[in-house]
């Protein structure tokens, strides 16, 4: 959970990043992160950021195919082999047809 939580702020912060960097090698001096960052376009680097956040959110989720109804098998030694986890697909039970009173 944690490094999901890192990964969203890093992806959240990257152009923001970025930015100072490019501020950073393109003047001559290095006049501070205070006074980059005060300068700095922070409305258009916010929404970048909560944009780059959300598509990698969406694109991460798209990923994971498992179903709600799915088991979770940790891993295990077997064998002397260690076994990574992996889900296991649980079929949709039939429905039955209603009993007519």
């Amino acid at each position: 959970m944690t490094r999901i939580v890192i990964e969203n702020i890093f992806f959240f912060l990257l152009p923001t990043l970025v930015y100072v960097m490019w501020v950073a090698f393109k003047e001559d001096e290095w006049a501070g992160l205070t006074a980059i960052v005060s300068r700095a376009p922070l409305l258009r680097l916010f929404v970048a950021g909560a944009v780059l956040m959300l598509g990698t959110l969406i694109a991460f989720s798209s990923r994971s195919h498992n179903s709600p109804r799915d088991v979770y098998v940790p891993a295990s030694i077997e064998g002397g082999k260690l076994e990574p986890g992996h889900s296991i697909h649980v079929p949709e039970p039939a429905e039955q047809p209603a009993a007519k009173p």
